[in-house]
């Protein structure tokens, strides 16, 4: 088959063992990242199947109505980013492993990176070292403090986890199930959402973002937190309300933020509003962005093109195709 990869910024897939499991196809790997669709649609004009890094590139109908070749898109996790309609009306098998098992370690171990790096004032004092100060200021300790999940999913739980080997006091807000499953794994559930806003000294988001929890925290959320308090987004942007994040910080109330993902990504220039506050510490979404995770993932993604030309097709989101197809 002609296969062909977009996004591998640093041309990574090569170097790791999955990659032999694509050995006899025709393999096209493109290091950059284009959105336009004439320039994808000259890109993919011979590809039969397609592999996204997660939802780097978004493939909608005017892109798929110019690609009568294109017969499997392959990917892990969530696709907001495919349109799955469009993809069934062209004839494109959508496949994607959604990995209800283990976590992403990956993510998890950003996520406590940074809540690390925010509470001990890290990226701060290594920019006033390097500007000949030695130390900028105070940090303060985990140890003691109360960190807030929601919710305690397969990353939630790898986080609290974390922040109880640090000493640190669990919380757990978030669905019935989560809340339940939290109790029973021996963590302590919030008395509410308003006093898991108002009672952590960390909250870290781990909600899957779909439709009904688009701008699930809100503006009013935010302002409970205490002035001393750190919010951490490793999961979707589109989680808190649209604007109330930036708001909240200048209003003081969380007083720190760590993100690691955005509305519009990849951001490539300076005047997102975050990458200037002294307040707040950004990553370009690196959670899952390690050799390790690359490699599980993609044993995933190429074990799917793997079923798929066998006639075996795994992991459908839309197998409806078929029967349009026959």
């Amino acid at each position: 088959m002609k296969i062909t990869i977009l996004d591998d910024y640093f041309d990574t897939l090569r170097t790791l063992p999955c990659f032999a499991k694509l050995e006899g196809h025709d393999v096209t790997v493109w290091t950059d990242h284009v959105q336009d669709v004439a320039m994808l649609a000259d890109r993919l004009k011979q590809t039969e199947a397609l592999v996204l890094f997660r939802e780097r590139t978004e493939i909608r109908a005017p892109l798929l109505e110019r690609l009568p070749g294109l017969k499997l898109i392959s990917q892990r996790s969530v696709y907001p980013h495919v349109d799955v309609a469009a993809c069934t009306q062209n004839g494109v098998m959508l496949c994607s492993n959604m990995h209800q098992g283990a976590p992403s370690w990956a993510a998890a171990e950003l996520t406590f990176g940074l809540i690390l790096a925010a509470m001990r004032d890290i990226p701060q004092q290594m920019a006033a070292l390097q500007d000949g100060t030695w130390q900028m200021g105070v940090g303060r300790t985990l140890r003691g403090k109360t960190l807030g999940i929601w919710s305690y999913g397969r990353i939630g739980a790898a986080v609290a986890n974390y922040g109880k080997a640090f000493g640190m006091n669990v919380q757990v807000w978030g669905g019935e199930i989560s809340r339940a499953r939290a109790v029973k794994e021996g963590f302590k559930e919030a008395e509410s959402r308003e006093a898991l806003f108002e009672t952590s000294d960390i909250i870290s988001l781990h909600i899957r973002l779909k439709p009904e929890t688009a701008g699930l925290v809100t503006g009013s959320d935010l302002a409970r937190m205490k002035p001393s308090a750190l919010i951490v987004n490793t999961s979707r942007a589109g989680l808190i309300e649209d604007g109330a994040l930036v708001a909240a910080l200048k209003a003081g109330r969380p007083g720190m933020a760590a993100v690691d993902v955005y509305e519009n990504e990849p951001v490539v220039n300076a005047d997102h509003p975050l990458l200037s506050m002294p307040n707040v510490i950004c990553t370009p979404h690196i959670g899952y962005v390690t050799r390790e995770e690359y490699d599980l993932q993609f044993n995933d993604i190429f074990d799917q093109i793997v079923a798929f030309d066998a006639g075996s097709p795994t992991n459908v989101i839309n197998p409806e195709v078929v029967e349009n197809t026959n």
